[in-house]
């Protein structure tokens, strides 16, 4: 699903005009990517939550020349899904034995 299809579908089950779904959606990512670079982290109750980790630097190695380099510490963000949202979409499935 892309973004268009995302605001169309949004915009059908709120019952509201696309354009108004669009600027909805453009404010959410905007207060979210705000939070985000303050290092918050951001839970959605059911969902799952987001924050931002640090990773270390490290040293990696060039598989074709061999030369070790230094690779700088970087900033990732993480998602980490609530157990309501696992279940619904990997259902627990219950196996009889015969």
């Amino acid at each position: 699903m892309n973004n268009k299809d995302f605001i169309n579908k949004l915009s059908e089950r709120l019952k509201r005009n696309p354009k108004y779904v669009s600027e909805l959606v453009s404010s959410f990512e905007t207060l979210m990517t705000e939070h985000l670079q303050e290092n918050d982290s951001i839970t959605f109750a059911g969902f799952g939550s987001f924050e931002v980790k640090k990773k270390i630097e490290r040293v990696s190695v060039n598989p074709t020349t061999g030369k070790r380099f230094l690779v700088p510490p970087k900033l990732t963000l993480a998602f980490k899904q609530s157990g309501a949202l696992k279940e619904k979409v990997n259902p627990a499935t219950t196996s009889e034995e015969a």
